[in-house]
């Protein structure tokens, strides 16, 4: 996407649980539309028997070629934790969620930002605040960074409540891996630009320039999660889309919606905008 003008509209994928998958099986293949399966966030599915889940998924996906992905464990816990005994749970969830990928032939797995509001206010209160963040990072992830080169899978970092767009990005960098990346979060930018005073979410999407790599589309208030269908919040679309345009990184666009049923109108919204296809 370089040329505004002149580049062939995005094509939109979408995240669903695997229960989803021969509702939108056929809209998935048709445009071969990238796709997050979202069923390994939970520590229950990760330490129970997943493998009839992993088959269940392959043999609905058969003759899907779009990229496909898995949004990651994050329940309970944040990726720059203290405590060591947290950490090893932490680094256990990220192995589990590879192997998943792995076993699916995933390429991509989506991680929790760890940089909260409380972080935006006292990192400058606290000289080498930020630099100890990262350093706890690098000690949660440095193992599943290795292992995601290995078996090929890109490790996206999403915003969660990043007031400062560009702090993700220094995170990413710090690894210098071709296989760490960054995330952005519609709704999440616009959470943050409502209610923290972050700036609006195309904002976001400059300031990840080619370093980003996933998008996970949903309209909200600038008060809440509310991953609605786009057009029911108040998120400029049109903005996002013309910075995503100015990208050669090839993002994948993911709707994102708290009710699947409606991925359908979600796209539908956007495709008569103009904006994607």
């Amino acid at each position: 996407m370089t040329d505004a003008a002149s580049a062939p509209l995005p094509t939109l994928g979408a995240a669903m649980p695997a229960r989803m998958l021969e509702r939108y099986r056929d809209w998935l293949i048709d445009s071969q539309r990238d796709l997050e399966i979202q069923d390994f966030v939970k520590a229950e599915v990760l330490n129970g028997d997943w493998k009839p889940l992993a088959a269940h998924i392959k043999k609905q996906l058969s003759g899907h070629q779009g990229r496909l992905g898995i949004h990651g464990p994050f329940w309970g816990f944040t990726i720059y934790t203290a405590d060591p005994d947290v950490r090893d749970v932490v680094k256990k969830r990220m192995m589990q969620g590879l192997d998943a990928c792995e076993e699916i032939g995933a390429t991509q797995m989506v991680v929790h930002s760890p940089f909260t509001t409380w972080d935006h206010n006292n990192f400058d209160n606290k000289p080498g605040s930020m630099e100890d963040a990262v350093g706890r990072v690098h000690a949660t992830l440095d193992e599943a960074v290795k292992r995601a080169e290995e078996i090929g899978v890109t490790l996206v970092i999403e915003n969660i409540e990043d007031v400062d767009p560009r702090w993700r990005v220094l995170l990413a960098e710090s690894f210098e891996s071709e296989r760490v990346r960054v995330s952005i979060d519609t709704g999440h930018a616009h959470y943050a630009h409502g209610s923290t005073g972050a700036p609006p979410v195309d904002y976001y999407v400059v300031a990840a320039g080619n370093m980003l790599e996933h998008v996970h589309l949903q309209d909200a208030d600038g008060y809440a999660d509310r991953h609605w269908v786009m057009g029911e919040g108040t998120i400029r679309w049109a903005s996002v889309f013309r910075a995503l345009s100015q990208l050669t990184s090839n993002p994948r666009l993911i709707l994102e919606l708290r009710d699947h049923m409606r991925i359908f109108d979600a796209a539908d919204y956007l495709v008569k905008a103009g904006l994607a296809r």
